[in-house]
């Protein structure tokens, strides 16, 4: 029987990277950056007003013991222009939010700080140089790195990439993951299901912890009787659009002797057992021209769900190009005991406290009565690991906790 660590060592080693590919920046959220871009041009690209008001020499409306002087108004400048104009001394122009300065003006006078004229300005109250302007590249400067390589790419991101005038980005893309449920007892969630039907809950729950982890559904999931000719057809149909394929349902048994003879000489496929629990029987290998990544699960959501949390996403998140791709880990006192089975490491799903006194975590252990349960599921935050030298692990005892996604 083979450790979790080896197991998930060989996954690990054959991660594969989708090539990067130039996507719309309003396609681009979520995901990194595959190229250092650097801005081109300065940003904001002209001294700009930052609010509606007079742009005035800053000098003028500063006053001399008597208040700031009145001042004409000789022109107006909307948001757009580009009719340059130039302000001589003992003058206030009209502006609007991100218009342009007038030559010799260095600061914008709010219309709250006068009364407002149109041809002649009271003012009221003096401003500062640099007031209320946005100066040229005060932002970005020409050769600034507007977003760096391996950034994740979010509404920050998409606004300056618009602001240095990208309207493309190269991304590392998301792995497209393809996902197979074979049983002949199985029906879609769409038909009622009969007498010694269930419907097909594998493939939904795969396909959403896939999409969360990031990765791409690039086709719907299928459904296959326990047969090896079905099950090959579909896999091979979907091999050419996938960098990850899982197969519930083809583990262990007479479905793992199905599965075994529908990848003969399509790629090699090891089933040896893994010392975790949930999952123990289980298999992966490589398959088609592509030598695409295969997993092999048991039918059971739940248990698929665990092996999906500790060998599929960490794969999917390397793909992405995250250099650390586990949960975070934190160690968490049991509110309540737990058991594990010799020599294997089990995985608990719980709920993840904090102690308002001491700030300590503590975990509550949740299902029970039995891992296959999926009410509990819905309702863990976290999942515990037992490691493989403990079976019983008491009250306060201390175990390790991966957080799992919040939910609301």
């Amino acid at each position: 029987m083979r450790s979790v660590d080896e197991q998930l060592k060989r996954v690990l080693e054959i991660a594969v990277r989708p090539a990067p590919v130039r996507v719309a920046i309003s396609d681009a959220q979520g995901l990194r950056s595959a190229e250092e871009v650097v801005a081109s041009r300065a940003l904001p690209g002209f001294d700009q007003a930052a609010i509606d008001g007079y742009a005035v020499r800053s000098v003028d409306v500063a006053g001399n013991g008597e208040g700031p002087p009145d001042l004409p108004v000789v022109g107006e400048i909307p948001a757009g222009s580009r009719q340059p104009l130039r302000l001589q001394p003992g003058q206030a122009v009209k502006v609007s939010a991100g218009a342009p300065l007038p030559t010799l003006a260095d600061a914008v006078l709010p219309a709250g700080f006068t009364d407002g004229g149109s041809a002649r300005l009271r003012v009221d109250r003096g401003v500062p140089s640099a007031a209320f302007v946005r100066r040229i590249g005060e932002d970005v400067q020409p050769g600034d790195v507007a977003v760096h390589r391996d950034t994740v790419i979010g509404a920050a991101q998409i606004a300056l990439l618009a602001a240095a005038g990208r309207d493309k980005v190269l991304v590392h893309p998301r792995p497209r993951l393809s996902v197979v449920s074979m049983g002949d007892e199985l029906v879609d969630v769409s038909r009622a299901a009969s007498a010694g039907h269930v419907p097909d809950v594998c493939s939904y729950a795969i396909a959403a912890a896939a999409r969360e982890a990031g990765a791409e559904i690039p086709r719907p999931p299928r459904l296959v009787r326990s047969d090896a000719r079905e099950l090959r057809s579909a896999v091979e149909d979907l091999l050419p659009f996938s960098e990850l394929v899982v197969i519930c349902g083809a583990a262990g048994g007479s479905s793992g002797a199905e599965a075994k003879a529908a990848f003969a000489g399509l790629g090699e496929v090891d089933a040896t057992r893994v010392a975790m629990s949930p999952g123990s029987s289980q298999a992966f290998g490589r398959l088609g021209r592509d030598s695409v990544p295969t997993f092999l699960f048991p039918s059971s959501p739940a248990t698929a769900l665990v092996l999906f949390e500790v060998l599929v996403r960490p794969l999917i998140r390397l793909g992405l190009g995250i250099t650390e791709p586990h949960r975070r880990t934190v160690s968490a006192r049991l509110t309540s005991p737990v058991s594990s089975p010799e020599g294997r490491r089990s995985y608990l799903r719980g709920r993840l406290l904090r102690e308002v006194s001491s700030g300590d975590y503590l975990v509550q252990p949740l299902a029970t009565g039995g891992t296959h349960l999926l009410a509990t599921l819905a309702e863990a935050n976290a999942m515990i690991t037992v490691p493989e030298g403990a079976t019983d692990v008491t009250v306060d005892e201390q175990v390790d906790v991966a957080l799992l996604s919040a939910r609301r």
